[in-house]
């Protein structure tokens, strides 16, 4: 994947928004001199390039309708994903999306299999989960960094199988 689109109700609010949070400056409003018309999208949007390539832009929610054809969900139907590689990194994602004007939702919280996330929603509600990743390994290998009853039952039932005490 090389680039995420997102559908916004203003160009200029969202890229000040992602400007903000994201901590760089982008492409800054671009494709101003091409105005939609009645049947055809406009070209005014704005680019962010992450770190690793990634184009993160934002195009008018008319615009991209007319470009693709089809009529836009009005709700969240996707996250969008951050991770961090600490809890302390993710909190200070989550406080900048806040500063920048994001809509927090429910206080972050560590998930039973160990990962801390919190979610919050950009201008146009776009949802986005903020992800602690220590070491930036695969998400699928993070375990609890504490014992439950059940992980110390379930070893004790695999060590039981295999003769141990």
């Amino acid at each position: 994947m090389h680039a995420i689109t997102l559908a916004v109700a203003d160009v200029g609010r969202s890229a000040a928004f992602y400007r903000a949070l994201l901590g760089i400056e982008g492409s800054g409003i671009i494709g101003t001199e091409y105005p939609a018309t009645e049947n055809a999208a406009g070209g005014t949007t704005a680019m962010f390039t992450l770190d690793d390539g990634l184009i993160v832009s934002v195009y008018g929610r008319e615009d991209m309708r007319k470009d693709s054809g089809v009529d836009l969900a009005t709700a969240p139907s996707t996250t969008i994903g951050h991770f961090e590689p600490s809890q302390e990194a993710a909190q200070a994602f989550l406080d900048r999306a806040r500063a920048a004007g994001a809509t927090m939702l429910a206080a972050p919280y560590t998930r039973p299999w160990g990962m801390w996330s919190g979610f919050f929603q950009d201008p146009d509600g776009h949802l986005w989960e903020v992800v602690a990743n220590p070491g930036e390994g695969d998400p699928a290998e993070v375990r609890p960094d504490h014992d439950t009853a059940a992980d110390a039952e379930t070893t004790a039932r695999e060590e039981g199988a295999r003769g141990g005490h």
